[in-house]
């Protein structure tokens, strides 16, 4: 695949169709409340921060996206919020007007049909080279191990640390991320919050969500808490910090 990959800001006729194309995210990850602080304003605020691909074979049809957005770090250690934490200190940022002086990465989505093809690993170089233009000299990331949601009971922590004979990580996606250039710095044990009712979640699922307890849901990284009692189920989600040093372009 001849791979073009630009920011939004230099095609912008990609906002169309940004948030439409077909994806393998669980319906239930749409749900995290803070997600609005940035993906309702990508477009206007961050196109040079959102990376878009298309296949010069096919032009003009996306093949994959990749966003990002600068923060103003509270401390030198990662949050422990990771994907959460980073979207509301870049909306307090821009609103309060200070100059970022971190990046993160927030996710690569490949279109369905070609998950597995080689479109990521070439995504997050490109996340590298472009925070690097904008003049950053790391480039962080909550990561989502993407076999992780076979092993629901295994703690976070256990699953980043395995590792093959060859010394890179078992994980797919932690690996990809390593052979890039980034280190595994922790976990971060609250990265995603996502709340509803029972009702809530038996929509997004299509699970009974009858009975009070933790629940095994395809996609989730971890069992989601369900209280009938209060009428209320709780995902919190946790994701790998990954540290990409750069050069500065």
């Amino acid at each position: 695949m001849s791979l073009r990959i630009t920011t939004l800001a230099e095609r912008p006729e990609f906002a169309a169709s940004l948030w439409k194309m077909d994806d393998a995210w669980p319906a239930f990850m749409m749900e995290d409340p803070l997600a609005d602080l940035f993906y309702a304003v990508a477009e206007q605020a961050y196109a040079d921060y959102v990376l878009v691909a298309d296949d010069e074979a096919e032009p003009g049809r996306l093949v994959a996206r990749a966003c990002m957005i600068p923060y103003t770090s509270k401390d030198a250690e990662l949050p422990d919020g990771g994907w959460d934490t980073v979207i509301r200190h870049g909306w307090l940022a821009r609103e309060r007007g200070e100059t970022a002086d971190r990046v993160s990465a927030l996710e690569i989505t490949v279109r369905r049909d070609l998950l597995g093809t080689g479109v990521s690993p070439r995504m997050v170089g490109a996340l590298r080279e472009q925070a690097a233009r904008l003049g950053f000299t790391e480039l962080v990331a909550p990561v989502r191990p993407n076999g992780k949601h076979l092993e629901p009971h295994t703690p976070m922590a256990e699953y980043a640390a395995r590792t093959r004979p060859d010394g890179l990580p078992h994980d797919a996606w932690l690996r990809v991320h390593v052979r890039a250039g980034g280190r595994i710095v922790k976990v971060a044990p609250r990265s995603m919050v996502i709340s509803g009712t029972p009702a809530e979640w038996r929509g997004w699922t299509g699970l009974p969500f009858d009975r009070s307890g933790p629940v095994v849901v395809p996609g989730a990284l971890v069992p989601v808490h369900c209280d009938l009692t209060h009428d209320h189920a709780v995902y919190v989600e946790p994701n790998v910090w990954v540290s990409h040093p750069l050069t500065r372009g």
